[in-house]
């Protein structure tokens, strides 16, 4: 049997195969047919392990993303963290995918970066362990931390599910002093990127302060977007709005979620 050091190599020198032999149509992944003495390119490995997992090679691909992660690569980490999170060709471990996404955390990448999106998504995720922790790790729940992350990922990123998240955060009071209009500011910048659940919650905002057109209007272009887990509370709270509204701001409100929703497809 070899020893992982020795399928290690093998891995990077199929990556060097793949992405320099164009008219190889599958992944070569026999160490006799591919470049015995490779330059290990941590971006050429991350790549062949891209195209392992979209084959459903899945072990070869974490082999891939192992080692371009040990060398440097972002992108890697994050497709690790993403497969011990969600169970995919792996076992299921929450704290491993934790420590691969705090070790994303800490990297300096300035906003707009090739990077950013790893670092954005890691935020939101190291949020929700601290949301509620981990059990049976050192990771405890942390409301205050979370909120930490998420204002990160929020303010300097522009991430809309961290937007939506803090939107939430400070109208529930949870981690932070329950502010509404600060609740209203996140919760309008998550819908303005088109976040469905941001836009119903900020519709039900604006309703119950009397803004029923616009209110409605947002909820309408939620409901017409939403996310499977978010459909039943979106369609509950647009029925509930719909019902109260006058006929005429029913109609209004429909020209409105058709507005937002045509920016939205741009």
């Amino acid at each position: 049997m070899r020893s992982i050091s020795t399928f290690r190599m093998g891995i990077v020198a199929a990556a060097i195969a793949v992405t320099t032999l164009a008219a190889t149509p599958a992944l070569a992944l026999d160490e006799k047919s591919v470049v015995t003495k490779p330059e290990r390119s941590p971006w050429a490995v991350f790549r062949f392990g891209f195209s392992a997992y979209k084959q459903g090679h899945k072990q070869e691909a974490m082999e891939a993303y192992r080692y371009a992660a040990e060398n440097g690569q972002i992108g890697a980490r994050w497709k690790l963290a993403r497969m011990y999170a969600e169970g995919d060709g792996v076992a299921r471990d929450d704290y491993e995918a934790f420590k691969f996404f705090n070790e994303i955390a800490r990297q300096d990448v300035e906003p707009g970066a090739p990077d950013e999106t790893y670092v954005s998504d890691a935020l939101v995720a190291l949020a929700r362990y601290a949301r509620t922790g981990i059990p049976g790790t050192p990771v405890k729940a942390n409301p205050q931390a979370a909120q930490e992350y998420y204002m990160r990922a929020a303010a300097t990123y522009r991430n809309p599910d961290a937007q939506y998240e803090m939107g939430k955060m400070f109208l529930d009071g949870e981690g932070v002093k329950k502010n509404t209009r600060q609740a209203s500011r996140w919760l309008n910048l998550a819908a303005e990127k088109c976040h469905p659940a941001a836009a119903a919650t900020l519709g039900e905002l604006l309703f119950a302060s009397g803004e029923k057109v616009r209110g409605l209007g947002w909820m309408t272009a939620a409901l017409a977007k939403a996310r499977p887990g978010d459909t039943e509370w979106v369609r509950s709270a647009h029925e509930e709005a719909f019902a109260l509204s006058q006929e005429a701001d029913r109609r209004t409100a429909i020209a409105l979620s058709q507005d937002i929703l045509d920016r939205c497809s741009q």
